[in-house]
């Protein structure tokens, strides 16, 4: 009979005491469902043991999820949070170090989101370009707190492409910093959006928040019942994000407030945390990984947030994190190679869970990682879809080359696809899958997710113990000769013999197979013959290695740090087309 104990740390008499102590704190005991747990017939002794201790340890996760409310807004949740660990309490600072309490950081956001509601209505919209910083988070929280659902914009994609995802979310006002725009340097895109829908600059907004806005929020900020009614409720939008757009055009994707709690609650079911935590988050705010991992589930548990405006400023970076002494870091791959090489020795030794996803984690920076600072890089996958995180490896549950275990709450399905006999095109459900998306064609329209089911397009094995292997998204296999070849199996073979360098392949037409495989590595003299050795003595098939090899300056990355695929088959087409294949490693 699994039970979860909730709150107990508040207690002066906790081993483990979090801020916010009191004498008699509401301690909250969640009883689970009663469960027989169960070996399999032919495990004997520690094999035994082991299987029933991963059915206490899933009972109890399940359980401690099951303890998390889901039913109420993300501002709700602040004030919860604020109420359990003290008025007080630093919880947010930016690279401006203005370290914000709880208490500060709820005033700020009702008395900004008091300005915004007289501009935008209940329900509406609101796109919101703005760095990773204090004020992105008062206008978050800001807006939520009034009924107003904030749209991240992703300023790395260009003006085009920000119209057009200004289109598909119906975005008539955005919130911007004249500053933001001008340190970087982003006047043609706030030209071009200006054309578009109504700029709303925070510099002129603060003038119009008055001493009464300013005592509303202080009033809200010690009675927050003043706010009922006015936040939404659990199961509105909370927030539009878009997706990457490193296949294709950008879909708005529409998470609820229930999603994006369920996920914080998930994550925090399998990641234990402890007060003299801190977190560091130079992941952009518009992607879900930054947004959700990076700032919402370390602040609502009650862990201090630093947000960095830049994940491309490797060694401002790695210094925060000295000097904070973080022991939170989540990162793609990129950056946190990026944060490694640039850092000194035992400068990111801090660091206890350095979560990485969006894109697979090399051998080179988990070993970079483990000799130079003595930390493990904990690899999980998710989607913006699903608010982001599907799975992760813990400290406790971790098996190399794989993404992790499945959170609870999750339930998932593999779909045969012919041509590939390990593994299935994974569909997820769970209750931080999205409400649905707003496509390009029609804009402002929900499509709800089919059944509730999220066709995740990745091809995904999951071994006997539930851990999930990605081998490859369904747009990026090649097929040659009948044959289906994961193009990420390619580029994780240019890994292991290139590993410091950065590599994509790509499935070109060829009127003779069906496709063709190039890779681009940064990798200068990078040859196709040394690749096709390496694979030899691997054991890996002669389809794997690459027709063409190509070498680049640099592989073109999305915000988020994902490979730019556009923009990558662009370079390939034209270097080709230029007959580069005769001064390549072809």
């Amino acid at each position: 009979l699994p039970v979860h104990t909730d709150g107990s740390g508040a207690t002066p008499h906790a081993l483990v005491r979090w801020p916010g102590t009191r004498r008699f704190p509401k301690i909250m005991l969640t009883v689970g469902t009663p469960k027989r747990l169960s070996a399999p017939s032919e495990a004997r002794g520690r094999a035994r043991r082991a299987a029933l201790a991963e059915g206490v340890y899933d009972a109890l996760a399940g359980t401690a999820f099951a303890a998390f409310d889901l039913g109420r807004s993300v501002f709700d949740a602040l004030l919860d949070a604020r109420r359990r660990f003290g008025h007080d309490t630093p919880i947010l600072e930016d690279a401006e170090r203005h370290p914000m309490g709880f208490g500060r950081l709820v005033l700020g956001s009702v008395a900004l989101g008091r300005a915004l509601a007289r501009i935008a209505a209940r329900g509406e919209v609101v796109g919101v370009l703005l760095p990773n910083a204090n004020a992105a988070a008062l206008t978050i929280f800001g807006l939520h707190a009034f009924g107003r659902v904030p749209a991240m914009l992703n300023y790395s994609m260009g003006p085009d492409t920000l119209v057009s995802a200004c289109r598909t979310g119906r975005i008539r006002t955005i919130v911007t910093s004249r500053r933001f725009i001008a340190l970087g340097r982003l006047d043609r895109i706030a030209e071009v959006l200006g054309a578009e829908a109504r700029l709303v600059y925070l510099e002129d907004l603060r003038k119009r928040v008055g001493p009464l806005d300013k005592l509303f929020g202080l009033v809200v900020s010690r009675v927050p019942g003043l706010l009922r009614g006015r936040t939404a409720n659990a199961d509105s939008p909370a927030v539009l994000l878009f997706t990457s757009g490193s296949e294709g055009a950008p879909k708005g994707v529409v998470l609820s407030h229930a999603n994006i709690l369920a996920n914080v609650g998930q994550v925090g079911s399998v990641v234990e945390l402890v007060p003299q935590d801190r977190a560091v988050d130079p992941l952009p705010l518009f992607h879900s990984f930054g947004l959700t991992a990076g700032m919402l589930f370390p602040l609502l548990h009650g862990v201090p947030v630093c947000l960095y405006p830049s994940p491309l400023h490797y060694r401002a970076v790695a210094e925060l994190v000295a000097d904070d002494k973080a022991t939170l870091l989540f990162a793609t791959d990129t950056f946190l190679a990026g944060y490694g090489r640039a850092a000194s020795d035992g400068q990111l030794s801090s660091v206890r869970y350095a979560v990485v996803g969006a894109e697979p984690v090399r051998d080179g920076t988990r070993r970079l990682y483990r000799e130079r600072f003595g930390v493990e890089i904990l690899e999980g996958y998710g989607a913006t879809e699903t608010a982001p995180v599907l799975a992760v490896n813990t400290p406790t549950h971790s098996r190399p080359g794989t993404v992790g275990r499945f959170l609870p709450g999750i339930t998932h399905r593999l779909e045969t696809v012919d041509g590939i006999a390990d593994g299935g095109r994974l569909a997820v459900s769970g209750p931080n899958v999205m409400s649905g998306y707003h496509l390009p064609e029609e804009p402002g329209v929900l499509r709800p997710p089919s059944g509730g089911w999220h066709e995740t397009g990745d091809i995904v094995a999951v071994d006997g113990d539930g851990y999930a292997r990605i081998v490859g998204r369904f747009k990026r296999f090649a097929k040659i000769a009948g044959e289906m070849v994961s193009l990420a199996a390619v580029e994780a073979l240019a890994g292991q013999l290139w590993p410091d360098e950065s590599h994509v392949a790509l499935g070109l037409p060829d009127t003779r197979k069906g496709d063709r495989i190039v890779l681009l590595t940064t990798r200068a003299g990078a040859g196709r013959d040394e690749l096709a050795a390496f694979a030899r003595e691997r054991g890996s098939p002669e389809l794997m290695v690459p027709k063409t090899v190509l070498w680049v300056d640099s592989i073109p990355t999305l915000g988020s740090g994902k490979a730019d695929y556009p923009a990558v088959r662009r370079m390939a087409e034209n270097a080709l087309g230029d007959g580069a294949e005769r001064r390549t490693g072809t």
